[in-house]
């Protein structure tokens, strides 16, 4: 009986891959005894607290990989140019192919992780990252398709991982502790952000050959895969929130959907998430390179014309990125955590002050890179340290607006959104406009056309803090409700057929 129950128990480490576990979680076995009982409820999670800190450092180790990873790209795009003869637009190519497959695969990824082992999922999909991102480092200079097909591959692993961990730590912890940790999970973007230039500009140095740097992180992704199967424990969904007087209940993705709709603060956020994704889109790609060209036409430093390029306003832009984002996430929570205190609106309106704060430094840091390189790394970092105050909010409004058994799907769904309204397009939108406005192929005019279309991005994030604003509105209502949560009667519940689960309307099950 015991190793029956192990076997189709989706939080033990022996889960089958493909397992159904809808009528494993929640379950006792009939013969346990009291004493029994209170040992598999304490943690309710399943996971002791030693242990369960160890999970948040790992699934943080590999967020910091997976932006790294994501930016070093960036950091080296000088020599990419260089290297292949590409213009700006298929330069932009080079970020929207791999968000695109990562914002496509999200859905799947999500419904996977809302019911089978997240841990073997992440797993897998971390290596296929790894392998592929290795690849990528070794395209010749005749394919840069190649290189767009690589890039497009990682967006596969990483959708394996983006949508799934948050919810991991979410069924960890609660209320201001489950904050606290996911403002130390995405400490992670930016401190890994920064890293992505830092590495990929030093490595470019050092090696005088920009593949070197795509070479780092598939190694530590290996490492990072070890740590993840034999560190991790993965929790009990749901298990830490539930209440007595109800059981969670699987619903179909086509009834989660709908209910993600019905959510107000869910739609609104997530639209006000869509405009930092496309602001930290096109800063991320276009921000070192744009910089280059200000020091070439304004200082007069030498074109890149043979490889390797200047790659220093990486190495600066990288920094700036790791401090501001660091005490941007931390001024964010913490300013949330005290306002808290005073209105349970609180989230949502420190999410729409840093959008709107932003916006001007970031319009100023584009205005004065022709004037003062010093002014503008100092707006730069303003800029950056307000838009960061957004990141741990914005995930922890999803958590506690969304009920446990729909949190991979609502991740994917704000995944898929975000991205498809954001930084799928931004980079390669940025590079368009900036070919379209460019009236000669003069060093003054390739740093104006890219410096007129950047503007975009501080109208786009008022935009969002004025999604974030509207959400200000319902959120109360919406938390409230995703607390009180209990299946209605006309919902469908998991009944066993024929040795297998299968979902049936509850008014059609006879008591």
């Amino acid at each position: 009986m015991t190793s029956s129950s192990s076997f189709s128990d989706p939080t033990s480490d022996t889960t089958p891959f493909f397992s159904d576990d809808s009528e494993a979680e929640g379950s006792e076995e009939p013969g346990a005894g009291p004493s029994q009982r209170r040992e598999e409820e304490e943690p309710a999670s399943g996971v002791s607290s030693l242990r369960a800190v160890f999970t948040v450092i790992v699934l943080c180790f590999i967020n910091l990989l997976n932006y790294m990873d994501r930016f070093t790209v960036a950091g080296v795009l000088p020599d990419i140019e260089q290297y292949f003869g590409i213009n700006d637009g298929k330069s932009g190519l080079l970020q929207t192919v791999f968000i695109c497959s990562y914002m496509f695969l999200a859905p799947v990824f999500g419904y996977l992780g809302d019911r089978y082992n997240r841990k073997m999922i992440m797993s897998v999909g971390i290596s296929f990252w790894s392998i592929v991102t290795l690849a990528s480092s070794y395209t010749p200079k005749e394919y840069f398709w190649l290189l767009l097909l690589t890039r497009g591959l990682v967006g596969v692993g990483e959708a394996s991982y983006s949508t799934i961990a948050p919810t991991i730590i979410a069924d960890l912890y609660i209320k201001e502790r489950r904050t606290q940790m996911l403002s130390v999970f995405y400490f992670a973007i930016p401190v890994g952000s920064g890293l992505g230039y830092i590495v990929g500009s030093k490595v470019d140095d050092l090696a005088g050959d920009w593949h070197w740097a795509l070479r780092v992180t598939p190694a530590l992704g290996l490492v990072a895969v070890v740590l993840l199967l034999f560190v991790v424990k993965e929790p009990k969904r749901g298990a830490i929130e539930a209440r007595p007087e109800h059981t969670l209940q699987r619903t179909s993705w086509l009834g989660d959907m709908k209910a993600l709709c019905r959510n107000p603060s869910f739609v609104l956020s997530t639209f006000g998430f869509t405009a930092v994704a496309f602001v930290t889109g096109s800063l991320a790609l276009w921000a070192p390179a744009f910089l280059f060209r200000a020091a070439v036409f304004t200082e007069g430093r030498p074109p890149c014309v043979k490889g390797p390029c200047d790659t220093s306003d990486s190495l600066y832009f990288g920094i700036i990125t790791v401090v501001s984002g660091i005490l941007g996430v931390a001024s964010g929570a913490e300013v949330s955590r005290r306002l808290r205190l005073r209105t349970p609106r609180a989230d949502p309106l420190v999410c729409a002050l840093g959008l709107l704060l932003s916006a001007p430094f970031l319009y100023l840091a584009i205005v004065f890179a022709q004037a003062s390189p010093i002014a503008t790394y100092v707006f730069i970092f303003l800029g950056e340290t307000f838009l960061s105050m957004n990141w741990a909010i914005v995930a922890d409004i999803l958590l506690y607006v969304v009920v446990p058994t729909r949190r991979s799907t609502a991740e994917a769904f704000q995944i898929v959104l975000s991205h498809l309204l954001g930084d799928a397009g931004s980079p390669y939108l940025i590079g368009v406009v900036s070919d379209s406005l460019k009236q000669t192929d003069s060093y003054l005019w390739q740093f104006r056309s890219l410096q007129l279309s950047l503007l975009t991005c501080s109208f786009v994030a008022v935009g969002g803090g004025a999604f974030f604003l509207a959400t200000a509105l319902f959120i109360e209502k919406d938390r409230q409700r995703a607390t009180n949560y209990a299946p209605t009667d006309d919902e469908p519940i998991v009944v066993p057929k024929s040795g297998r689960s299968t979902r049936v309307p509850v008014s059609s099950v006879l008591i």
